[in-house]
């Protein structure tokens, strides 16, 4: 008798207790496993950050007339393409940077 069968025509007593069991600590074995997975991968987190190892995509560098391109793209003497093409990023890092300097001047004028 096949202990994982989970059909229940024919199946007696014993044997629905039997396939229950063996489920309930596979299950168990596995959220063991994975507590254990999160430890260490939390611990090799710390150890990297301890090395000064940085996460994440790395910050694109901009150009340093970046003011003056945003604010033809504000003025409509370029088009967002343009403007990203100018600045080297993609246009939603460009529409991030618009939406950027525009929330930093509102809390300027504050």
């Amino acid at each position: 008798m096949p202990l994982l069968d989970t059909r229940t025509e024919g199946k007696n007593l014993v044997g629905k207790f039997i396939s229950d069991v063996v489920l309930q600590v596979l299950s168990f074995v596995a959220e063991n496993e994975r507590i254990n997975i999160k430890q260490r991968q939390a611990e090799g987190i710390r150890i990297a950050k301890e090395k000064g190892i940085k996460f994440g995509r790395p910050k694109a560098t901009l150009p340093p007339n970046v003011n003056e391109i945003l604010d033809k793209y504000i003025n409509k003497r370029l088009t967002n393409t343009e403007a990203a093409k100018l600045l080297g990023v993609s246009r939603g890092t460009f529409f991030r940077l618009i939406k950027e300097r525009r929330f930093l001047k509102s809390n300027v004028e504050v």
